[in-house]
């Protein structure tokens, strides 16, 4: 048996409370280590989490930053806005305060079913709307009765208006709520915030960043449970950046309007620095309507209508240029060798192989030189010298003058088009180049492809003798190097496309009546159907006996004055088949020069003719909306959930049906254009 100690227990009970000291002293150490951390390092984190705790920060959206003229006029301004909010927390009883204020607000049953899901989805002091764009009667019913009705809440805020309408819808684009997606995306508070709306189409999309701002806050007191006990101070949003586009407001709307009734679009270049001044695309929607949320009614007749008001023509249009690149195609045929002064006997038709390629003068110009043959539209002209040089020698030139080229504009969706070659086709369609490939191609058919913009931007080149690059934000570069062309064949081409309006050509309707300014141009068509030997024999239709989507484009290029270039435009309409005088290109391209020069005269012409075709834009939309109401028998689809994503869908749709027409269908052997 083993005796234990005194002096052994003490050793081992000294020893145990060594060890046990030692814990709890590191025990210690590390609660106050830990102290220590929260009340040192992460003070400034829980001093954060308490005041949120105390105070509820409800965000106010930011005031967007304007999108203004070259002259400083608006083209999308803020407008103030009434509108109705609730606080969930702060409502007494849900039921009678709807019916309430579905009395005072007429709101609509669909209204009330969103109102009530986004109650049930709110917490705490987040606002839901009610309803926005209020006139001041509906918004001073409210406020009045306020006191009456705990939960609501009157706001006085901004939305956004833009003067112009539709006369800048594809411009300018429009704003809307964010999408659920968006939201995921960003996870920004703001994006769900009653009352904010960001870019959703046009240069309100590709600026929204600059334009967007920093939001504003309200501050609340509450208790523990969510209850207010004062308001706070409240910090101001500091507004969006305003920015300055190259586009004349008034030429804008001019433009938009002199297009009339036709699908089409027109752009205007200043050549002295690449300006763009007006940029239309028509028909158009109003962005007003979309940024305040647009109606089903509307949307079906906006996606149905044939003229396809939701795609922007300019960009995303493609068509074959026709007629319009023979100055562009002459000026490399003499870069190439060819003498202007040679002559091709033109007798209405060229036989190559088994084809026959026709004139669009049926028994022919006679002999004719380049000067004469731009000036006369002749095709065969241009199929015999395009046969001896070879389409690959034309190519470089119409690159260089911007037809397939890719221009920095602040837009998301852009075609390109096609300017093709031997190597080109080889890739594409593993084929070899043909001898009807280019003569296809040395009028604008065949696989030729071009935006409008990319025609503007060859008229400003031709009328500057540079490398114009067009801008449409007035802080770009503005600088242009000369183009690699010989001045003399320039000067040919120039005093060719004079002819062509002044000289007896093609375009004489577009002759300026202002003193000393005359304009240089070239007019085109476009086939988009295939006109067989058969139909040719008994008499080829003309565009205003077929339907609308079988009539030819037609399309301008030109610039003014002749002798000293300011301004370049292109103007392209889709089937428009020259079949109505003050709808053609070459009135319209007249009156858009004219506005240049002499405004009141161009006011006055188009307040001779708007009157026939329905009135202005605005008047016609309102009249096709009332007659599109009027004529629905079925229940309308609902509107999408983003007009944006669905419009680009349509616009999109719509672009390639255009491509596809003419790949398929256009200058097939033996067409022609015919202008």
């Amino acid at each position: 048996m083993v005796r234990v100690t005194e002096a052994a227990q003490i050793y081992s009970f000294s020893r145990r409370a060594l060890v046990l000291g030692a814990a709890q002293g590191a025990v210690g150490l590390v609660l106050a280590g830990r102290m220590a951390w929260l009340s040192v390092v992460e003070n400034e984190q829980y001093k954060l989490k308490a005041e949120s705790n105390r105070v509820n920060n409800t965000l106010i959206p930011p005031r967007r930053g304007w999108l203004l003229d070259r002259t400083g006029k608006p083209l999308a301004s803020n407008r103030t806005d009434f509108r109705v909010d609730l606080i969930p927390d702060r409502i007494v009883d849900k039921d009678k305060l709807l019916a309430e204020l579905t009395r005072l607000l007429n709101l609509a049953p669909e209204d009330l079913a969103r109102i009530e899901t986004d109650l049930k989805r709110a917490g705490g002091f987040r606002p839901v709307q009610v309803a926005e764009n209020l006139d001041w009667d509906r918004f001073a019913a409210v406020l009045v009765r306020q006191p009456e009705l705990p939960g609501v809440a009157p706001t006085r805020g901004y939305a956004r208006h833009y003067p112009l309408g539709a006369g800048v819808g594809h411009l300018i684009g429009y704003v809307g709520t964010a999408s659920a997606e968006q939201y995921k995306l960003d996870k920004d508070p703001l994006l769900v915030t009653p009352g904010f709306k960001l870019g959703k189409d046009g240069l309100e999309k590709t600026l929204d960043k600059r334009l967007r701002g920093k939001p504003g806050a309200k501050r609340v007191e509450v208790t523990a449970h969510g209850r207010p006990v004062r308001e706070l101070e409240t910090r101001a949003d500091q507004p969006g950046e305003s920015i300055k586009l190259t586009i004349d407001a008034g030429l804008q709307e001019y433009v938009a309007r002199r297009l009339g009734t036709n699908s089409g679009s027109a752009i205007v270049i200043d050549v002295a620095s690449g300006d763009i001044l007006a940029m239309a695309s028509m028909p158009a929607y109003d962005p007003n309507s979309f940024s305040d949320g647009i109606t089903q009614t509307e949307w079906k007749m906006l996606s149905e209508d044939d003229h396809v008001p939701l795609m922007n023509k300019v960009l995303q249009g493609l068509y074959p240029p026709g007629s319009t690149v023979k100055p562009m195609n002459g000026l490399a045929l003499m870069a190439a060798g060819v003498n202007p002064h040679d002559r091709v006997v033109c007798s209405g038709a060229l036989r190559v192989g088994n084809g026959v390629f026709h004139c669009h003068k049926k028994g022919g110009h006679g002999p004719l030189d380049l000067k004469n043959a731009i000036m006369q539209s002749c095709d065969i002209y241009f199929y015999e010298m395009v046969r001896r040089v070879g389409y690959d020698a034309i190519a470089p030139m119409a690159r260089m003058l911007g037809m397939g080229q890719k221009f920095d504009m602040p837009f998301t969706t852009q075609r390109y088009g096609t300017v093709p070659d031997s190597a080109w086709k080889l890739k594409k369609y593993h084929r070899p180049w043909t001898v009807a490939d280019s003569l296809n191609a040395s009028i604008g058919q065949g696989y030729v492809l071009a935006n409008p913009l990319q025609l503007a931007v060859m008229a400003s080149r031709l009328a500057s003798g540079k490398i114009l690059v067009p801008r449409l934000l007035s802080t770009g570069p503005s600088g242009a190097q000369p183009l690699p062309v010989s001045p003399e064949d320039l000067a040919i081409v120039r005093d060719a496309m004079y002819g062509v309006v002044n000289g007896g050509g093609t375009g004489g309707a577009a002759r300026m009546y202002v003193p000393g300014v005359a304009i240089a141009a070239k007019t085109g068509t476009a086939q988009v159907r295939r006109i067989t030997m058969a139909e040719r024999r008994t008499g080829v239709l003309k565009n205003a006996a077929l339907p609308f989507k079988m009539r030819d484009h037609a399309l301008f290029v030109c610039f003014a004055p002749h002798d000293n270039p300011k301004y370049a435009a292109a103007i392209v309409l889709e089937h428009n088949g020259h079949t109505i005088r003050n709808l053609d290109t070459p009135l319209i391209g007249r009156d858009i020069m004219t506005y240049l020069f002499d405004r009141d005269l161009a006011m006055k012409t188009l307040a001779e003719v708007e009157p026939t075709w329905g009135g202005d834009y605005t008047t016609r939309l309102a009249a096709q909306g009332a007659a599109f109401r009027q004529a629905q028998n079925i229940p309308p689809p609902p509107a999408p959930e983003d007009a944006a994503e669905a419009a680009s869908v349509v616009a999109s749709d719509a672009a390639n049906a255009t491509a596809n027409t003419t790949r398929s269908d256009v200058a097939p052997i033996g067409s022609a254009d015919r202008d």
